[in-house]
Formats: C-alpha cells, sequence, structure tokens
C-alpha cells in the first residue's frame, strides 16, 4: 500500500508542471474570455463596469451566420483534404527506407524554415492575375483571361490546405511508423484486396495518428485569419478576421471575447464528443472481453 502511495505521489509531482502551465496560460485566460463577454465596452476601447448581455444580442449581426458557415466549410474541408493527402503520404513515408525518409521528412518539414508570412505573400503573388500560374492556365485553355485566383474562398481553401498540410502528416507518419505492416500481408493471404487491407486495417491501426492530425488542422483552421486577409479579401472573412477587427480596429473587447467564446465552444464540443465516444467504446470493448 505504501509503493502504491509513493507511485500515486510521484505520479502527481510529474503532472504538476503541466497542469499548472495548462491552469495559468489556458484555462485561466479561457474564463477571462468568457468574464470580458458579459463586460460592457467603454468608448475608449476598454472593459466597463457591471455586467450586461449587449454582447451577446450584439452577436445576433444578420452577416455573422455566412461568416460562421464560412469558417466551418472551409475548416472541415481543409481538415478532410489534408487527411486524405496525408494518409497515403505517411503510408508511404512508413515503407520506403531510412535514408528516403529521412529527405522525404526533410522536404515535409522544409516549408517551415520560412517565415509563414512570407510563404502567404509568395502565394499571394503566385494567384496574382499577372502572375505566373494565371498565365499558364490561360495558356493551356484551363481559366478564361478574366477569372480571379485571388480574392475567393478557393484561394483560402488552397492556401490553407498547403499550410497545415504537415500538420497532418507528421502524426500519420509517427503512427505508420508504428503500425505492424505484416497485417496488411496477413490480410491479403486471406484473400482481402489492398485497397480493402487499407482500409480495413491500415487505417484503424492509425486511428490515433488520424485523430491528432484532425484536431491540429481542424483547431488552427478555424481560428485562421492571416490567410483570409491576404487572399481571400472581404468577401471571405472567417471568424478570425472579425475577432482581430473588433479588438484592433474597433476596439470592442467584449464582442471579441463573445466571438472567441464563440469559436472555443465550436472548438470544444467536438472535442469533447470524441473524448466521450472514445471513453465509449473502450468501456464497451472491456465489457466484451468480460464477457458481460
Amino acid at each position: 500500500m505504501k509503493a502504491a502511495n509513493r507511485i500515486r505521489v510521484f505520479e502527481w509531482l510529474v503532472t504538476l508542471p503541466s497542469f499548472a502551465w495548462l491552469l495559468i496560460l489556458f484555462i485561466i485566460p479561457a474564463l477571462l474570455v468568457f468574464a470580458i463577454t458579459f463586460k460592457p465596452s467603454t468608448p475608449f476601447g476598454g472593459i466597463g463596469e457591471g455586467w450586461t448581455l449587449d454582447t451577446l444580442r450584439t452577436l445576433s449581426n444578420p452577416n455573422y451566420p455566412a461568416i460562421i458557415w464560412r469558417t466551418i466549410w472551409l475548416s472541415v474541408a481543409t481538415t478532410a483534404l489534408c487527411i486524405l493527402l496525408a494518409t497515403p503520404m505517411g503510408y508511404y513515408m512508413a515503407r520506403i527506407s531510412p535514408a528516403r525518409r529521412s529527405l522525404v521528412l526533410l522536404l515535409v518539414i522544409l516549408p517551415f524554415w520560412t517565415s509563414f508570412l512570407v510563404r502567404i505573400f509568395a502565394w499571394k503573388v503566385l494567384l496574382h492575375p499577372e502572375g505566373m500560374l494565371k498565365q499558364l492556365l490561360v495558356f493551356i485553355g484551363l481559366c478564361a483571361p478574366d477569372t480571379s485566383l485571388l480574392y475567393n474562398a478557393g484561394a483560402v481553401l488552397l492556401v490553407m490546405v498547403y499550410t497545415e498540410l504537415p500538420f497532418a502528416i507528421l502524426p500519420i507518419y509517427a503512427a505508420s511508423e508504428k503500425f505492424d505492416f505484416r497485417l496488411i500481408e496477413a490480410a491479403k493471404d486471406l484473400g482481402a484486396t489492398s485497397f480493402r487491407a487499407f482500409r480495413s486495417v491500415f487505417l484503424p491501426g492509425i486511428r490515433v495518428g488520424l485523430l491528432t492530425a484532425f484536431l491540429m488542422v481542424f483547431i488552427p483552421s478555424l481560428g485562421s485569419y492571416v490567410i483570409p486577409d491576404i487572399v481571400g479579401g472581404p468577401t471571405s472573412e472567417m471568424i478570425g478576421n472579425k475577432i482581430a477587427q473588433r479588438t484592433f480596429v474597433d476596439r470592442n473587447l467584449p464582442h471579441a471575447a463573445g466571438l472567441s467564446a464563440l469559436l472555443t465552444l465550436t472548438v470544444l464540443v467536438p472535442m469533447v464528443v470524441i473524448i466521450s465516444l472514445r471513453r465509449t467504446g473502450a468501456v464497451n470493448r472491456a465489457l466484451i472481453e468480460e464477457g458481460v
């Protein structure tokens, strides 16, 4: 019993620094954001005294549903495309030789060596009406001379996929590297096709990597505001753009906090649902194994 207590105390001591870090830098700021939502704003960009529901009423702005819908579908599309592209890439990286794997891994992380803003502005130059990509597409007849590749939702989606793709490749590759590929060979020996073995054996085997990739792409995509601002224009605004506008331009901190709280709930609700489903599945599997 004493040994078990010592182990429990040791676990708490090891966990305490991480818990304190999350408490100070995440939980407390998040609670403050929710609290500021119910505070009045001042004409000078500050936070007034007392409590009010005026911020919640202003969130009923008729323009917000379109912006919220655009934010959600762009984030979901970005996440789906990134996972769709990253899964075969992770499979390939796990199967090749160590020397080639190091080279491919270097190419995956190479964009991180360049400033994020520089890469976004490079895409703006590339998609410019006088840019090389536009001229090439016009030359081969894939788009008309008056077609705009910039300042639309398609440009935002393209650049977001480019930006977030490495964050999907790395966790999927990490999970694929630990996968036992003999299971795929066994499935083929039992009559499964290559695609069936990939879908029924490989994908469930790397589900932790897929879930991690989903979270690492979906959450930053929801809060993105630099990419829509640079390549999307005013017709492709996302919630992040409105939060930045309310903070730095309008100086309405309660309104910005209200939008941030809404965005936080949008992130937390799917995470809670996923964690609950995983716990339910684990409990069901345990009951089945025990024969209950």
